[in-house]
């Protein structure tokens, strides 16, 4: 099982949903208001009400993720998802799995750096069932030495075929493991292969012990559903698991000032055509400053977030160097966030003639900022993105799910608009001379075997 791959980009998920409730009040009627309760146990639930079609989509949320493993288990978290999918005492494994295809329903889960989730939609009529099956294995999990080699085996090949096997993600993982120099977000959320490899029962019950428990979980409902009947549903199921111990704060090691340009450079036969990234290390929506993480997000968009960006325009379409050009702002992260650029030649372009051409954008808005118009055409197109985002339930539980895994709240949600609105030109452009700054950026190059070093 992969990571999420969301509807809509990290960038965004964590807080753009708030918007709708201004720029489709009609929408937001039709699908109720948002409601959240806490169990006795500690279990926090969210419910959003969505009349339009008899499905629901359920997913539990657990505030762990592979930035909270410890040292020399790159990967555990990632290995105990998959390991979740074997039986409890109440149910043999592969029972629960069964009966979600039987009745036409889909499954999955997903690791991230800060968060574990697993997810299933469904008729209304089969969530008492699901509630109860996921409320099961929350704490009656029944680990055996029988079930791990085959199930380590599983991650490791696919680690293998998504990762060794993929120059791309290769030099993506290099990159990240460069960015973050102390951060735990420099390890892959698969893990180290010579890692993952001495992973035992011992380490997966461990952190299943103490960390799947309701009060380190939240419970995210959307759908053909009311508050009350999930309410009912969630104190039947979820509400008979007993607290567990209460964890500390979240505290990692954080990064220090960076001062250096760094590169990261992989060739490999197998590619025929370059491309690179540059990435910094920036401010996330949870540790930035007053409306920080808002300026990064419409200067992603700005820069390279689509068809009307900067380098859009100027590299695809003014002077055609560029097949793909973009930027993206990953700010849902718990700790530190990045910004990313990158670009690819078309032609008879060279890669570094893309690259300063990107440079060039980057430092135009740092100098000279950006105007008025282009500030609210951004902030125009998030609101018609995340008018899309409400109309898909499962989009909906992802965005409200990531955003209270990560310290934020419902009125965080609810607050959104009225922070992004306050974004002023001054500070996008100081923005970009703030946070992208070459001279601590990260860049990584895809080359053919042929290519020499593009610096």
């Amino acid at each position: 099982m992969q990571a999420l791959s969301s509807i809509i980009r990290r960038t965004t998920a964590g807080f753009l949903v708030g918007i709708l409730l201004l720029a489709a009040p009609a929408l937001a009627q039709e699908t109720g208001d948002v409601s959240t309760f806490t169990l006795d146990n500690g279990l926090q639930v969210v419910v959003i009400p969505d009349h339009r079609a008899p499905v629901v989509t359920h997913m539990i949320w657990y505030k762990v993720g592979s930035a909270d493993e410890k040292p020399g288990e790159s990967g555990i978290a990632h290995f105990l998802e998959h390991l979740m999918f074997k039986g409890t005492e109440k149910h043999p494994a592969g029972e629960f799995s069964a009966r979600i295809a039987e009745i036409g329903g889909n499954e999955n889960a997903f690791t991230t750096q800060d968060y574990t989730a697993y997810y299933q939609q469904v008729a209304p009529e089969a969530l008492p069932m699901v509630m109860e099956f996921e409320a099961d294995r929350m704490r009656g999990l029944v680990l055996t030495d029988e079930v791990i080699a085959p199930e380590r085996a599983v991650i490791i090949e696919e680690r293998r075929m998504r990762v060794d096997n993929d120059p791309g993600a290769t030099l993506m993982e290099e990159v990240q493991a460069t960015l973050y120099q102390n951060h735990p977000y420099r390890l892959p959320v698969i893990g180290w292969l010579q890692e993952m490899q001495t992973l035992d029962r011992g380490h997966a019950v461990a952190f299943y012990e103490r960390y799947y428990v309701p009060n380190n979980a939240v419970l995210v409902v959307t759908g053909d559903v009311t508050s009350e009947k999930v309410r009912e549903l969630a104190d039947q199921t979820y509400g008979m698991v007993a607290r567990g111990s209460d964890l500390p704060p979240r505290t990692r090691p954080q990064e220090p000032e960076q001062d250096t340009m760094r590169t990261v450079t992989l060739r490999d036969p197998r590619v025929s055509v370059p491309s690179f990234q540059k990435q910094w290390v920036v401010p996330s929506y949870s540790n930035g400053g007053k409306g920080e993480a808002e300026a990064l997000d419409l200067l992603a968009e700005i820069l390279g977030g689509g068809i009307r960006s900067r380098l859009y325009q100027q590299l695809i379409v003014k002077t055609g160097m560029a097949a793909s050009a973009g930027a993206s702002y990953d700010g849902g992260a718990l700790d530190d966030g990045r910004f990313a650029i990158y670009g690819v030649p078309r032609g008879d372009a060279s890669l570094e003639a893309v690259e300063k051409a990107a440079d060039a954008e980057i430092a135009r808005i740092a100098s000279e900022g950006v105007s008025e118009d282009e500030l609210r055409r951004a902030k125009n197109r998030f609101v018609r993105g995340m008018i899309f985002a409400r109309d898909n339930q499962a989009g909906m539980a992802r965005i409200y799910g990531s955003t209270l895994a990560t310290g934020g709240t419902v009125e965080d949600l609810a607050e959104w608009p009225q922070r992004i609105e306050a974004v002023t030109v001054g500070q996008v452009k100081a923005a970009a001379a703030r946070w992208l700054d070459q001279s601590r950026s990260v860049t990584g190059y895809l080359l053919p075997a042929s290519e020499g070093d593009p610096q």
